[in-house]
């Protein structure tokens, strides 16, 4: 299975930082139903593996594990049921296993240098981390005109309103974002905003 078979036409892919793993279902029934099911559920927290578990559990929803740095993480995520891996940096390690596992990964780089070394592990969907301290859409744009065959998935800094312009470049896959997802309302258990904010994407999001 391929990254884009994963993202399966979802462009904006909410991180998610979920404290809480009894609102996960919660959490999944907002995304569904503001018509984004897909999440990246990351390994900030000691009960990351129980919040992508009980995600994982929805048929309707495509579930990933985010800042996973370790081939103990990868089958971690693994077992929980994540679908797609997604890391903060390129590690050999990491993708190796991802790839023994039939996982998608989406390691993160920033520099040229990071791009070689993703396409010798034989990738070409990258996550470009992070996005707006790196440069923002310039140096996409750089980055891809040096290497045509890579596709981004710009994440760190994207917004609402900057989002639009990144979807718009040609070697843009996806970004990933939180502002739907933003702390505070997860907290708050806000999932009729969450609902809303992801319907307000629908333009950009497939």
């Amino acid at each position: 299975m391929s990254v884009t078979d994963v993202l399966q036409g979802h462009r904006v892919v909410p991180v998610v930082v979920l404290n809480d793993p009894a609102s996960a279902d919660d959490l999944g029934a907002a995304l569904v139903a503001g018509g984004l099911p897909i999440a990246e559920a990351t390994f900030r927290t000691p009960e990351a593996a129980q919040v992508l578990r009980r995600l994982a559990q929805r048929a309707d929803l495509v579930v990933g594990a985010g800042t996973v740095i370790s081939a103990r993480q990868v089958d971690l995520a693994h077992e929980a049921g994540a679908r797609f891996i997604v890391s903060p940096g390129l590690s050999a390690e990491v993708v190796r296993r991802c790839q023994a596992l039939d996982l998608p990964v989406i390691p993160g780089v920033s520099t040229a240098t990071e791009i070689i070394a993703a396409l010798d592990l034989g990738l070409n969907t990258v996550k470009f981390f992070p996005a707006e301290a790196c440069g923002g859409l310039p140096t996409v744009k750089a980055l891809s005109a040096a290497f045509p065959q890579v596709r981004f998935v710009p994440t760190g800094g994207i917004t609402a309103q900057n989002a639009p312009a990144y979807l718009a470049h040609p070697a843009v896959a996806a970004v990933g974002g939180s502002w739907m997802v933003a702390p505070d309302l997860l907290a708050a258990g806000k999932w009729d905003e969450v609902t809303a904010r992801c319907a307000g994407l629908q333009g950009a999001a497939s």
